[in-house]
């Protein structure tokens, strides 16, 4: 590997390299550069255009991110189906998980469906987002949450598509875009589950007491 293949590195380190190719490896290529220089030299030999054409540059490109959700309002015109969705973590004490609500209201008619899963992950999340949509009353056609990685990723936006749903996220610096069930956490889940730790083994005795509660 020639120093030229260390791409852009700083001034100092770029000086070490040709300093050890030619006394350590003796390279006679870098005779030439025998002699103590500074960094500056370095700076001042990256203008000269034969530099410029010699150097090897690779950009390590990322791959494409594959957009998920649309980043806008629903706008459900008076029209049942649209429905926003958030998560409450109980969070974590003295090493326990807390459980996960997931909190799920439409927009136009307020009906509410809650669930609670021990952890976030799909495997445990999907089935009960599968179970959450087949309970409401009506057929859904949008699907709107935060910017939380829970759903905003291609499993849920996959089951979205195969159902047909629209799925919307919110946007930067609107923090009223997801107020419809912000506010249900707190006038519903916290009301009656409380502030207080819940760990995550407790999640089926959370569902069955929205079934018994909320739930039809």
């Amino acid at each position: 590997m020639t120093p030229l293949e260390h791409e852009t590195l700083s001034g100092p380190a770029t000086r070490k390299i040709l300093h050890r190719a030619y006394h350590d490896f003796a390279d006679l290529s870098y005779e030439r550069l025998r002699l103590n220089f500074g960094g500056a030299y370095i700076y001042n030999l990256r203008k000269d255009r034969v530099y410029r054409e010699r150097r090897i540059h690779t950009d390590k490109k990322r791959p494409p991110e594959v957009s998920v959700g649309e980043r806008r309002r629903p706008q459900p015109n008076g029209k049942p189906g649209y429905i926003w969705i958030d998560t409450v973590h109980e969070g974590d004490l003295d090493g326990l998980k807390g459980a996960y609500h997931i909190n799920a209201v439409g927009e136009v008619t307020q009906w509410q469906i809650v669930a609670a899963v021990s952890q976030i992950s799909e495997a445990w999340l999907i089935p009960v987002l599968e179970r959450i949509l087949e309970q409401f009353p009506f057929e859904t056609l949008g699907f709107h949450s935060d910017n939380g990685s829970e759903f905003i990723n291609r499993t849920v936006a996959d089951v979205l598509e195969k159902l047909l749903i629209e799925q919307t996220k919110s946007r930067p610096r609107h923090s009223g875009d997801n107020g419809l069930v912000e506010t249900n956490n707190g006038g519903v889940i916290r009301k009656h589950m409380g502030f207080g730790h819940i760990a995550c083994e407790h999640a089926d005795q959370i569902n069955t007491f929205y079934e018994e509660q909320f739930n039809p």
